[in-house]
């Protein structure tokens, strides 16, 4: 897979400004022996992929072959290059905002330019959110309920110990949990905290019902639809600044020495 050349991975691994964990172990809801470790990265890539013909936009690695799934132990990494990442938390995405949010004791790896990026999510964050928060939650459920790719699910384990796939369950009810959050205060606490935590890691192990978890769902997502226009948050994210900001970070990493030979040494791969 192209993402995952080790050219990618040379870009990836020199010119990284912001790499952190953002699954459930950063959320505080793991069970033993059922998480993976999932980390997301942010970099600055060499000038050669940005004006030039090449184009750099995130790479991929996988402890395990594409394919096969992801255990206990195994890591997941994504890292996106600077303009794909904030193009996609300027339309809220849930997952990509994360870092955002992620404590330090979380943080693998972190440049003062990652450092002023984390400072900013006042001019990233608005009511679009709400939008995808929505959105997010509705495709867990319909996964949950066998209406994405009909009744097939790739944790048929866990159908077959709780009756329903209690991942789907939790993601669910974690992002109607964490959408309202961010909507009402700009923030999303992580590690989650209780009650939610307590009850979410329950789910998890089968303490709660399908019915239990579809009735939380609803009256999240029934909060959330109010709060996409009762909001403190903007409208709309500052594309304005966001798009100078871009300009400004990628043309001071690229004229400074050590992190323009980083990123010259990546574009050779």
């Amino acid at each position: 897979m192209k993402h995952s050349s080790p050219e990618f991975a040379a870009i990836a691994e020199r010119t990284t400004i912001l790499r952190c964990q953002v699954g459930s172990g950063v959320h505080g809801i793991t069970v033993a022996g059922q998480d993976d470790r999932d980390e997301m990265g942010i970099c600055v890539e060499p000038p050669e992929y940005v004006i030039g013909l090449r184009r750099f936009e995130q790479y991929v690695h996988r402890t395990q072959p594409e394919g096969v799934r992801s255990g206990p132990g195994d890591l997941d990494l994504t890292v996106y290059s600077l303009r794909k990442w904030l193009r996609l938390a300027l339309t809220g995405n849930p997952t990509v905002l994360l870092p955002l949010f992620v404590p330090e004791d979380e943080i693998v790896r972190v440049t003062d330019l990652g450092r002023r990026l984390r400072a900013e999510r006042e001019r990233i964050l608005s009511r679009q959110a709400g939008h995808r928060f929505l959105g997010y939650l509705r495709a867990q459920r319909d996964s949950m309920l066998g209406r994405r790719g009909g009744r097939h699910t790739n944790r048929p384990e866990l159908i077959a110990e709780y009756g329903f796939d209690v991942k789907f369950a939790y993601h669910m009810v974690r992002l109607g949990v964490q959408g309202s959050e961010m909507l009402r205060t700009g923030r999303v606490t992580l590690p989650m905290p209780d009650p939610w935590a307590s009850w979410l890691r329950e789910l998890r192990r089968g303490e709660h019902s399908m019915a239990e978890a579809l009735a939380a769902a609803e009256e999240l997502e029934a909060e959330l639809r109010d709060l996409v226009t009762t909001s403190p948050l903007p409208e709309h994210p500052d594309h304005a600044w966001a798009d100078a900001w871009l300009v400004e970070a990628y043309q001071r990493t690229w004229s400074e020495p050590a992190l323009a030979a980083a990123a010259a040494a990546a574009g050779r791969g």
